[in-house]
């Protein structure tokens, strides 16, 4: 099975530069305690929720990206990734029912502010940039996630059996997942060397590194859930 590389190209760089912030994103306590089995269920719960709420956002902000493309191999790309996240809504919600989740439950909740500073924030980079600026606000979502979840894959201290968990952590060995992954990586790398992205590094380096941050407090969102739910009568 061939993996993303992570560590090349101009999105390698960006990673990098991001240091401790991409560290305490994919190596935060919520991933570990994921890999571990040890997680409060009210911390999964919340985020599975939240996450949804995200989701929506995210296609939104998969079809602006498609709105600033116009060369048909970026477009088919592009596209193929909206219908992706359109397609793992379903998934998404079989996975919250067997959580005890229902869709309507998940969309009567509010969204939580983590949730809205995220979205927005790269909602707002969408309408105020160009592709490239708006895709670098993606990545972290995009790649991060692979990066965790082949992490934990080949992590000797994950816990399969026995964890609540492991449906959650096998997805990302999946072949057309990863599959994806790549492809967004290689349209990435496209528009950083069509649209001078060297020369814009420094900018993009916030957004990316921007966006990072919130991915790390949407993991903490969730265990802080999980300690309110704890410490309520």
């Amino acid at each position: 099975m061939s993996h993303p590389l992570f560590e090349t190209g101009f999105y390698g760089r960006l990673r990098q530069q991001a240091g401790s912030e991409w560290h305490a994103y994919v190596r935060h306590d919520f991933v570990q305690q994921l890999g571990q089995g040890m997680l409060q269920p009210a911390a999964f719960r919340h985020y599975l929720t939240q996450d949804y709420l995200f989701l929506l956002h995210f296609a939104r902000a998969w079809g602006l990206l498609i709105s600033k493309l116009s060369e048909p191999a970026a477009l088919r790309s592009a596209t193929a990734s909206l219908n992706a996240i359109v397609s793992e809504l379903p998934l998404h919600l079989a996975y919250c029912q067997q959580w005890g989740i229902s869709e309507a439950a998940m969309a009567s909740e509010p969204e939580a502010m983590e949730t809205i500073n995220y979205t927005r924030y790269v909602l707002d980079v969408g309408h105020t940039g160009d592709a490239l600026e708006l895709m670098t606000a993606l990545m972290p979502c995009v790649a991060g996630y692979a990066e965790i979840g082949l992490t934990l894959l080949d992590d000797t201290a994950t816990r399969f059996e026995g964890n609540p968990y492991a449906a959650w952590i096998e997805n990302y060995g999946d072949e057309s997942y990863l599959s994806g992954v790549g492809s967004s990586l290689l349209l990435f790398e496209t528009l950083a060397q069509q649209r001078a992205g060297e020369q814009r590094f420094d900018r993009l380096a916030e957004i990316f590194t921007t966006a990072t941050r919130l991915e790390a407090a949407f993991w903490q969102m969730g265990l802080n859930h999980a300690a309110d739910f704890q410490v309520s009568p």
